[in-house]
């Protein structure tokens, strides 16, 4: 039993590789700030990827929210007293959850815009699935922080959304869809944005600060540090 204080985090899986990267950063950030070993109690519950495109392919986000409180139900009862879903896309069932959800929950999007305004950024490129870029979640929370946004072009976007859904949720990481990245990045930088919002979870796991041309707001570790500090402020 850990000696410190700290809330049980539950995590709202969608797809494998993101929830993997949460939980992960969750482990590793935690044994930085408490000691080897170290972190705040964690639960994990998902339904599988292909329930959720199910709702999504129908433009059912009804349906996604029942999965999410699905979720958020059973982690609820495992005694987790807060959540948080590694996934942006399904964030934008998100309006239809909270306010029947057995806990509070933490926004990614919301978490990512306070990072951009912590670092001072004014104008953010927006890559994730194409349901992510042309949808609301992330228009909603930048606007309100009153920062500004890009997201690529048409095509660009689906060839980005074919490399998520055929690559990355099935960790494939190729030289190939990094280097797509990498031009979209340069692309959207020649618009004027001074930094990129890595809004796919599985993004961070191809595109590094290193190997992008913009500083990279990296919405899965943001999140999971998040949940980190409000798991230690109990």
């Amino acid at each position: 039993m850990a000696s410190f204080s700290s809330q049980h985090i539950g995590i709202v899986a969608c797809s494998a590789e993101g929830a993997a990267l949460c939980y992960r950063t969750i482990c590793l950030e935690g044994a930085a700030l408490l000691g080897t070993h170290a972190h705040p109690e964690v639960s994990l519950h998902t339904h599988c990827l292909a329930e959720y495109m199910r709702c999504i392919y129908a433009n059912d986000w009804a349906g996604v929210a029942e999965l999410m409180l699905s979720s958020a139900n059973k982690l609820a009862r495992a005694g987790a007293e807060f959540l948080v879903c590694p996934d942006n896309t399904i964030h934008q069932a998100f309006h239809l959850v909270e306010h029947r959800s057995p806990r509070p929950w933490l926004h990614i999007a919301q978490e990512v815009a306070r990072e951009a305004q912590r670092c001072h950024y004014k104008t953010l490129g927006v890559l994730g699935t194409r349901y992510l870029m042309e949808g609301p979640v992330y228009p909603e929370r930048l606007k309100a922080a009153g920062l500004d946004y890009r997201i690529p072009n048409p095509e660009q976007r689906e060839r980005i959304n074919r490399i998520i859904f055929d690559e990355l949720v099935n960790a494939q990481f190729t030289p190939h869809s990094l280097n797509y990245f990498v031009e979209v990045i340069r692309d959207i930088a020649n618009q004027g944005c001074d930094a990129v919002v890595l809004g796919c979870t599985e993004i961070p796991l191809i595109v590094t600060p290193d190997s992008s041309p913009l500083p990279t707001l990296d919405s899965t570790r943001l999140l999971a540090k998040a949940a980190l500090r409000k798991a230690l402020d109990a």
